[in-house]
């Protein structure tokens, strides 16, 4: 007769965050070096750009407190850098739209000097001239903008992820 191995119980709690896909191995990493594995039991889920990753770790860890004042830095991080990226294309949007709004006013304007009775012509031509430019520029001036603001913030998201991976090895350290 077979013997079974008693294992001794194990309390665990849980935890669930949905990441964007490209960053599911970063966020799995990152969580490791503060006591979380992945559970076995339920596999990770995909769905429109995002993963749903399903976590557990020991109740009774050692350092748990300092783990999870660590783990809650890495949360905060890891969103300012998501406002960081953020802030790149907002910026850029709002130029692109307010450029193209400018441009349809000038339209308008054509329209009505056509529509006027007598056509105003010159004047139709003169402002249609600002207003298909007003609707072509925004295309290549959000380009611009995005690109001096992600040359400005970049290095502020570097900084970011770099403590990042501070907070991580202080993490791995205490397990």
């Amino acid at each position: 007769m077979e013997q079974k191995k008693e294992r001794p119980f194990i309390g665990y709690e849980y935890k669930e965050v949905m990441v964007p896909s490209e960053q599911a191995s970063m966020y799995l990493d990152c969580y490791e070096t503060f006591g979380w594995e992945l559970d076995e039991n339920i596999h990770m889920t995909n769905g429109h750009g995002t993963t749903t990753i399903r976590m557990k770790r020991n109740r009774k860890i050692i350092n748990k407190a300092e783990l999870t004042r660590l783990q809650q830095h890495f949360e905060a991080c890891v969103r300012e850098i998501g406002a960081l990226e953020r802030a790149k294309t907002s910026a850029a949007t709002v130029v692109a739209l307010m450029i193209g709004i400018l441009g349809t006013a000038f339209m308008a304007g054509s329209v009505f000097a056509v529509t006027h009775n007598p056509p105003l012509i010159p004047l139709c031509i003169l402002l249609a001239i600002p207003g298909f430019l007003g609707w072509i520029a925004p295309y290549f001036a959000y380009g611009r903008v995005v690109e001096k603001r992600t040359e400005k913030l970049q290095p502020m998201i570097e900084a970011k992820q770099d403590e990042i991976y501070e907070v991580c090895e202080k993490g791995h350290s205490l397990l």
